[in-house]
């Protein structure tokens, strides 16, 4: 058997206990559960976006809200910014670095929250998105591998998940991160769909 999986399993064995350890970053993701129910109670919108394997988790991240997570619901209004026609007009016309800061400029309103991810926290199109929903007065939840980036500063909750020397293991954390945090807006506005299961 090659030693990789092993070593690879054993990475991600350790950085999950460290956030299993870490209280600060559960806080900080409870916090952000909050933040979302806020939004969707109040009839705000919920967006997402990342570059890369962060764009698919921003896109998981959405579909879970507006689709199904785990027991039928009814929908839930989110969106990751992830249209490839806007994408690409954007990008062409005005350049990458403001592909979703253009987006939020178009949709988001006063009370809506956006999911920021970056696994470095530098990425200069999240930033810039961060940006302009603050600027809306959209709440930003920073979803990053380091605790100390610009993502990590600009957030209204930082939710920081070092995982190891590269971007797999951030990123393994991270979807665990989007899946506590759906679960957390779903016992909280359906809680019927709990009742038989554990909290």
């Amino acid at each position: 058997m090659h030693p990789c999986i092993m070593n690879a399993l054993t990475e991600a064995q350790t950085a999950l206990a460290a956030l299993i350890g870490n209280t600060e970053t559960q806080r900080a993701i409870d916090i952000a559960g909050h933040f979302l129910i806020d939004t969707l109670k109040h009839g705000g919108r919920v967006y997402s976006c990342g570059n890369g394997g962060s764009m698919s988790d921003a896109m998981h991240f959405a579909e879970e809200l507006s689709g199904r997570y785990r027991r039928n619901r009814p929908a839930l209004g989110a969106a990751a910014i992830s249209d490839v026609g806007h994408l690409t007009c954007v990008s062409n016309d005005f350049g990458y670095d403001s592909v979703f800061s253009r987006y939020l400029e178009g949709h988001a309103r006063d009370g809506d929250c956006l999911l920021a991810i970056s696994t470095s926290g530098k990425s200069p199109n999240i930033l810039k998105a961060v940006e302009l929903a603050k600027s809306r007065n959209v709440k930003v939840i920073g979803l990053t591998g380091p605790a100390q980036s610009p993502l990590a500063q600009a957030a209204d909750v930082t939710i920081a998940t070092p995982g190891g020397q590269f971007a797999d293991r951030v990123q393994e954390l991270h979807i665990k991160v989007i899946h506590i945090l759906i679960e957390i807006v779903e016992r909280e506005l359906f809680p019927e769909n709990y009742n038989d299961l554990p909290v």
